[in-house]
């Protein structure tokens, strides 16, 4: 068996403000870590939000004030939830878990019913770690009566980056760059860049292809395009990605369906790789095919309870 890593000390807990019934939930992941041996600190709006006192928490403090002081940061909620942490907390090296209380959680992938039996092994070094590549992007435009384009916006994405035509009704028109070669001019309603962790996201939706999330790529997809010979494109992460907004009055940018900002005609989107990955951890029972398996629904043998039949030792690879 596999040495156990480090414990983690001091943990951060985090949920999403305002949500109904937190309190409970909250509580117990206090007292199972405190049981675990570590201490908890929370959130403050977190902490307003579930009704909890000063002397119910080791400390409790803004984001930015635990991004310096905790190890490991538990999230409670949904992967939107987890997406916001972990973009924040993504350059300090925190590592993250997540508690499912949202639909899907591809990353949120404890149950709170889980909470008591699988929480403490990781908190004591009992885990597997991903580390999660992320995108930096950036619009450059030009000022009136000067050729130099200058940055208007600057955020991280760790699932995507969605350039989208919002309310207008027609399509928009973009060039679309990798390294400084001239990939395509589309036409369609959006297009989506995606890290791996994205690629369960927005990007399946619109036909991408699920990347692992160990694989050193992003992907390209094209949202309802005009043509149909415009299909998906995964390329390595190392490439720089720019997109010329050509045609596209009322488009906007967002990065994580968080970070928003309108685009105009002539902007120029630049992708590139994050220089901080995110460290999200996992129990030892996680597998990732099992997972996919599961939140997709994706065909399984039904007398042998969603699993094929198992093979015999002597034919298994």
């Amino acid at each position: 068996m596999k040495p156990a890593q480090t414990p983690f000390q001091h943990i951060g807990l985090f949920g999403r403000p305002e949500t109904e019934g937190l309190g409970a939930p909250i509580r117990r992941i206090i007292a199972t870590a405190r049981q675990a041996g570590a201490k908890v600190a929370v959130e403050s709006k977190t902490a307003a939000s579930a009704g909890l006192s000063s002397q119910e928490a080791d400390s409790i403090a803004d984001l930015e004030s635990l991004s310096q002081t905790i190890d490991l940061a538990v999230i409670l909620g949904g992967d939107g939830t987890l997406l916001g942490i972990a973009r924040q907390l993504a350059p300090c090296g925190v590592a993250l878990i997540g508690v499912n209380q949202g639909r899907l959680g591809f990353m949120t992938d404890l149950d709170i019913s889980q909470v008591d039996s699988e929480l403490p092994a990781v908190i004591q070094g009992h885990y597997i770690e991903e580390r999660r590549s992320t995108l930096q992007v950036s619009v450059m435009r030009k000022a009136q009566h000067q050729t130099a384009r200058h940055a208007v916006f600057d955020a991280p994405a760790l699932n995507d980056a969605v350039i989208s035509r919002g309310a207008i009704s027609r399509m928009v028109e973009l060039d679309i760059f990798v390294d400084g070669h001239y990939l395509q001019t589309l036409r369609a309603d959006g297009l989506i860049i995606s890290t791996p962790t994205g690629s369960t996201a927005y990007s399946l939706s619109a036909l991408g292809s699920v990347l692992h999330p160990g694989l050193a790529g992003i992907t390209l997809v094209p949202v309802a395009p005009q043509a149909l010979s415009s299909r998906p494109i995964v390329l390595p992460e190392t490439v720089e990605v720019h997109v010329v907004i050509n045609d596209g009055a009322g488009t906007s940018l967002h990065c994580d369906m968080q970070a928003l900002t309108a685009l105009e005609d002539g902007d120029k989107i630049v992708i590139r790789h994050g220089a901080h990955r995110a460290r999200l951890l996992h129990p030892k029972s996680y597998d990732y095919f099992e997972m996919l398996r599961r939140k997709l629904h994706w065909g399984a043998n039904p007398i042998f309870g969603g699993r094929p039949d198992p093979m015999p030792p002597n034919e298994q690879p």
